[in-house]
C-alpha cells in the first residue's frame, strides 16, 4: 500500500510522490525560543519524528531539518529575567540547549541540521536582494516588503482572497507600505519598545535597556533586521534546495506565515515550494489551545519527570497529527492505561519465550494470525496519512493476543511469542516507544547535542561574549564532558568514553 497525504495546499489526500524515489526531504517550522517548550510543542515534535522513522520504515533516506528561531522581541523581552542571560543571543541560546534537552528525553530522531536564524542572515539578504530585483518586493524607509499583488497565486494555500486581507504586521507599517497585506521582509533598525514592553516578564530587563542588546545587521537598505517569514525560506533552502518534498508546521502557521513562505520563495525561484503542506491540529486545555503566550501550558521537562518517555509518547500519537487532541487527567491516565498494557504484555511474552514452558512445535494459530493481522492493520494506518490512533490500536492488539494465549495454555508457542515480541519493538519503535529501556542512538545523540553546544560557545566567543562561553563549558564539564581547546577548535569526551 503506498503512503498517502492530507495536503493543505489542495485540499486532498494523496499519494506521496517525492522528487527522488529514494530521498525525501523535510521541513518543519522549529520553535521561537523564547520560552520553555511545552507539551504543544511536543505533541508536533512527536508526529514530525513519527513522520520521519515510517519514512524510513518505507526505505527513504530522510533530510530532515527543523529550525530554531533565534531572533525575536519575545526573546529581547527576556533579557535579564532570573539566569536567561543579558543579552538576545544568550536568551536564546539558553532556551535553545533547554529544547536540545527535551527533545533528547522525548526519544527524538536528531534532524540533519538545526539552522538558526542568527547564523542565516546573508542569505535572508540574498533572498530579499533576488525579490526586489524581480519587482515582488520594495524598499520603505530601510525596509522591504513583500508585494502580494504582484505574486498572482498569493492565497492558494489558505485560500484567502487577498481583497479580503486587511492587513499583516504592525500597524505603523502602515504608511510605509503600498498595500496594507503586504508584510516585511527587513525590518529597519532595532527591536521596538513597545513591543518588547508588550511580552516584559516580571524580572527581566526594562525595555529600553533590553532593546540595546537586540541584534542588528548591516544590509543593502541600511541597518536592520530580519522579517520574520523570509527566515524560513532561506533556511529550508539553503540546507534543502529550492523545493521541499513535505513542509510541516501547526494548523496556525497556515497563514500568514506559510502563505507568504510560499508567495516570497516561488516568486523568488519561480519553482514550487513544497510539494505537500502537512499540518499538525492544537492542542487543547479545556476551551483554549495550549500556547505560551496563554500560560496554559505544561512543559516538556515536567511532563517527562512525572510521567516518562513511554507514557507521554503513547499519550502523544493517540491522536493523529492532524486531529485535535485533549491535554486532561483523564487522557493523561489512558495513555498510562495503554502503554502499561503493552510493557506487562511484551515483558510477559518475553518471560514466557525464555521459560522452559516454550516449545518449538506448539503452534497457535490464532495468536499468530493475531501478529499478522496487527501488523498488516500498522501499515495501513501508517499509510493512511500517519494514523498514529490506528497504529497503536495494532499494537495494542498484538497485547491482547500475547495475554489470551498465555491465559490459554501451559505450553507456549515460541515460534508465535518471538514473532510477537518483534513485532512490538520493531512496530513500537515506528512510534518512539521502547520496550528494552532503551533509546536508539542515545550516545550519537548525546555528542549531537554536545557539538552544537559547544558550536553555541564558539559564537559567544566570537562575538566577544567570552563569560558566556566559559559558563558554557563549565555547564558541560559539570555533566562530566571533557572539553579540550585546540588550534582546530574545541573537542569533547563523553563520560563513558
Amino acid at each position: 500500500m503506498t503512503l498517502h497525504v492530507t495536503n493543505t495546499l489542495t485540499g486532498e489526500t494523496e499519494p506521496f510522490e517525492p522528487q527522488d524515489p529514494e530521498n525525501v526531504l523535510l521541513y518543519y517550522c522549529g520553535l521561537t525560543v523564547s520560552d520553555p517548550p511545552h507539551l504543544g510543542h511536543a505533541r508536533s515534535w512527536v508526529h514530525v519524528d513519527v513522520m520521519h522513522r515510517w519514512l524510513e520504515y518505507l526505505g527513504y533516506d530522510v533530510r530532515h531539518v527543523e529550525n530554531f528561531t533565534d531572533i525575536n522581541e519575545k526573546i529581547v523581552a527576556r533579557v535579564g529575567e532570573d539566569d536567561l542571560g543579558e543579552g538576545e543571543s544568550a536568551v536564546a541560546e539558553t532556551y535553545i540547549e533547554r529544547t536540545l534537552s527535551d527533545m533528547r528525553s522525548l526519544n527524538l530522531l536528531r534532524a540533519e541540521v538545526y539552522p538558526r536564524v542568527s547564523e542565516h542572515v546573508p542569505e535572508i539578504i540574498d533572498l530579499v536582494e533576488t525579490l526586489v530585483e524581480k519587482d515582488y518586493a520594495y524598499e520603505s524607509n530601510g525596509s522591504v516588503y513583500f508585494d502580494v499583488a504582484a505574486f498572482e497565486e498569493y492565497g492558494k494555500l489558505s485560500n484567502q482572497d487577498l481583497e479580503e486581507i486587511e492587513s499583516q504586521g504592525d500597524p505603523e507599517e502602515r504608511s510605509e507600505k503600498r498595500n496594507p497585506a503586504d508584510f516585511a521582509l527587513w525590518k529597519a533598525g532595532g527591536v521596538d519598545e513597545g513591543a518588547v514592553a508588550e511580552h516584559r516578564h516580571e524580572g527581566a530587563a526594562d525595555p529600553e535597556h533590553a532593546c540595546e542588546t537586540s541584534l542588528t545587521w548591516d544590509s543593502p537598505w541600511g541597518e536592520g533586521r530580519p522579517g520574520w517569514h523570509i527566515e524560513c525560506s532561506a533556511m529550508s533552502m539553503t540546507h534543502l534546495g529550492e523545493t521541499l518534498d513535505i513542509h510541516v508546521g501547526g494548523r496556525d502557521l497556515v497563514f500568514p506565515h506559510h502563505e507568504n513562505e510560499i508567495a516570497q520563495s516561488e516568486a523568488a525561484t519561480d519553482q514550487e515550494f513544497a510539494n505537500y503542506w502537512l499540518h499538525c491540529e492544537l492542542f487543547q486545555m479545556a476551551d483554549e489551545k495550549m500556547s505560551s503566550s496563554l500560560g496554559n501550558f505544561v512543559t516538556v521537562d515536567d511532563a517527562i519527570d512525572q510521567w516518562g518517555t513511554n507514557v507521554m509518547r503513547t499519550f502523544l500519537t493517540a491522536g493523529s497529527y492532524n486531529s485535535q487532541q485533549l491535554y486532561s487527567d483523564e487522557t493523561i491516565a489512558e495513555a498510562e492505561e495503554r502503554w502499561d498494557q503493552l510493557e506487562r504484555a511484551y515483558e510477559a511474552a518475553v518471560d514466557a519465550v525464555d521459560s522452559p514452558d516454550a516449545g518449538t512445535k506448539v503452534e497457535d494459530e490464532a495468536l499468530r494470525t493475531a501478529v499478522d493481522s496487527a501488523r498488516d492493520s500498522f501499515i495501513a494506518a501508517m499509510n493512511d496519512d500517519f494514523n498514529t490512533r490506528e497504529a497503536q490500536s495494532a499494537l495494542l492488539s498484538i497485547a491482547s493476543a500475547i495475554n489470551a494465549h498465555l491465559e490459554d495454555r501451559s505450553e507456549y508457542d515460541y515460534r508465535g511469542l518471538c514473532d510477537a515480541v518483534d513485532a512490538l519493538e520493531e512496530l513500537g519503535d515506528v512510534l518512539g516507544l521502547s520496550f528494552t529501556g532503551e533509546t536508539d542512538g542515545s550516545a550519537e545523540l548525546a555528542g549531537d547535542v554536545v557539538e552544537l553546544v559547544l558550536d553555541v560557545r564558539e559564537q559567544e566567543r566570537d562575538d566577544g561574549n567570552y563569560e558566556r562561553a566559559d559558563e558554557l563549558r563549565d555547564e558541560l564539564e559539570a555533566l562530566g564532558i571533557e572539553v579540550q581547546d585546540t588550534d582546530d577548535g574545541a573537542t569533547y569526551r563523553l563520560p563513558s568514553e
